[in-house]
């Protein structure tokens, strides 16, 4: 029997001492014994709190949080309608679901969010054009949809009376929703730019310069099917702001559930910025130690003690978290063996 040889492997020297498996697991055990050490009277008191929450609040907070999902649902759906197309609300709030839980807890989870999203509305008869225009449309207006909320809530926290800036920023999101809605009624107006970005792609691929033209003009003559209804279109930009303030209120209830109800609304709302606007910073899954310390600090600054913040941000997360992430696990599963036979559009 041939013996194998260990394969050479180039000298590079020791590592540094700092980056050595024991070292690194000294430095974790110290930097987390030490926060431990300086935060344990703070996680003492929630630990505390969390033991006796009022349970009719809590009830209340799962109701709210429900409710955000119901809305983002809801929206995808006002869209749709918008572009003729009718799902059946159950098919959109079970995509909701699965697509949320996707996207929270995967590495790279929008992409794969994205992707579910789309290939769901394909099974559900929408077209590939409507589709995506549903799927991009409905996180433009949610992303809008926070910085207005974090907008107003700022103002509002520094009681200047600057309403012009208010105004300003409602001026502005009135132009974004304008000219997205243009486009979607006058697609043709992205023909031009679009033909030159095609040419430029075919070149670095070495094809002819009108490769793929063909399907763009299918792609925009299924956009220009897309009418987008004032009023759909302003029941979506409602159900994406109630989306947001659902969950803020979720938050708040649980505030009130661990006994710290005095909570300033303006401040509970700038927290509450923070931590979303954290979440959307993919280091990891769901936003974990990021968001909650976002969140802590936020509720701290508001006025909060940091016994009741803490308390109120593992209650919170609990159900936003733990319960829905978990929930729309369970809606996956039941996608995956419903269309088990089914290929992916």
């Amino acid at each position: 029997m041939a013996v194998q040889q260990p394969i050479a492997r180039p000298a590079t020297g020791a590592p540094p001492w700092w980056r050595r498996g024991p070292s690194v697991a000294v430095i974790v055990v110290v930097v987390l014994g030490a926060e431990l050490a300086l935060g344990w009277s703070a996680l003492a008191g929630a630990l505390r709190q969390l033991r006796a929450p009022e349970w009719n609040w809590v009830a209340a907070a799962l109701a709210a949080e429900l409710a955000s999902m119901g809305t983002y649902a809801r929206m995808q759906r006002a869209l749709l309608r918008g572009a003729g197309t009718k799902v059946s609300m159950k098919k959109h709030v079970a995509t909701a679901y699965a697509a949320h839980s996707l996207s929270a807890t995967l590495p790279g989870g929008p992409v794969f969010s994205t992707t579910f999203n789309f290939q769901q509305l394909r099974r559900y008869g929408v077209a590939p054009a409507v589709a995506s225009w549903c799927i991009a449309l409905s996180g433009v207006l949610s992303a809008g949809a926070l910085v207005v909320i974090g907008a107003v809530g700022g103002l509002l926290a520094r009681n200047s009376g600057s309403w012009h800036s208010l105004a300003g920023y409602a001026i502005g999101a009135v132009v974004v929703a304008f000219g997205v809605r243009q486009l979607a009624e006058h697609p043709q107006l992205l023909d031009r730019p679009v033909r030159a970005l095609l040419g430029g792609v075919n070149r670095v691929r070495r094809r002819p310069p009108e490769h793929g033209h063909d399907r763009l003009l299918g792609f925009v003559g299924q956009l220009r099917e897309v009418r987008v209804h004032p009023a759909n279109f302003a029941l979506a930009v409602v159900l994406a702001l109630l989306n947001w303030l659902f969950d803020a209120f979720c938050l708040w209830l649980c505030c009130v559930a661990v006994g710290a109800g005095e909570i300033n609304p303006v401040g509970l709302v700038i927290a509450y910025c923070a931590g979303m606007a954290a979440a959307s910073v993919p280091i990891v899954p769901g936003g974990l130690g990021v968001v909650d310390a976002a969140l802590v600090l936020g509720l701290v600054a508001g006025g909060l003690a940091s016994g009741y913040a803490v308390a109120a941000v593992v209650l919170y997360r609990m159900i936003s978290f733990g319960f829905i992430i978990g929930l729309g696990w369970l809606v996956w599963l039941g996608i995956r063996y419903k269309y088990r036979n089914v290929p992916s559009a």
